[in-house]
């Protein structure tokens, strides 16, 4: 073999190697940017915490926290908060439901995003409990109480950039999932 054939083998590894990784690094970019999110507010995502992470004393001051919630024009789901708003001190472990209801005539397994609004108060709103974090499978005319379990963080006060923060609104959309992952 030539020194231009080897040279040009080696070439070819060489790119198909970065074509490859340049695909791996497509599909890791999904998990990762949700993750970098998760932990930065970025975008109005909230992180996830434990309930002993909830602070030890809630502050005398309160925020409106608003629900919003959507489902996928070919998600035949009625689904919406049981309260649209609540007045919560900032703090202390709030609670809220939504409804979600199955209107077809056939299981259907959905999973809710969310994030919330303004962008600036995702990092300081904290959820210990959420169906978001896992698939919902609903009967045919099966309707549930979802609960969210939450808090805002007293750091919210103390950001320059969400100090000024009176009404927070927290968003969920619901999507159909073509099949349920096991366990589910």
């Amino acid at each position: 073999m030539t020194d231009l054939a080897i040279r040009n083998r080696r070439a070819a590894a060489m790119a198909t190697l970065i074509a490859a990784a340049m695909v791996g690094l497509g599909f890791a970019s999904v998990p990762l940017y949700r993750l970098f999110c998760q932990a930065t507010g970025l975008n109005g995502t909230t992180s996830r915490v434990t309930e002993a992470e909830l602070p030890k004393h809630a502050t005398g001051e309160t925020v409106v926290v608003r629900f919003d919630s959507n489902t996928q024009p070919n998600l035949p789901w009625d689904f919406r908060p049981e309260k649209p708003m609540q007045q919560v001190r900032i703090g202390e472990r709030n609670m809220a439901f939504f409804i979600a209801q199955n209107l077809s005539k056939r299981p259907i397994t959905g999973r809710a995003t969310f994030n919330v609004q303004p962008d600036q108060a995702g990092g300081h709103f904290k959820k210990i409990q959420c169906f978001c974090f896992t698939e919902q499978t609903l009967q045919p005319g099966e309707r549930v109480r979802m609960p969210v379990i939450f808090f805002v963080d007293p750091e919210l006060r103390k950001d320059p950039d969400s100090k000024d923060i009176q009404q927070i609104t927290l968003s969920y959309t619901f999507y159909p999932v073509d099949s349920p992952a096991k366990g589910s």
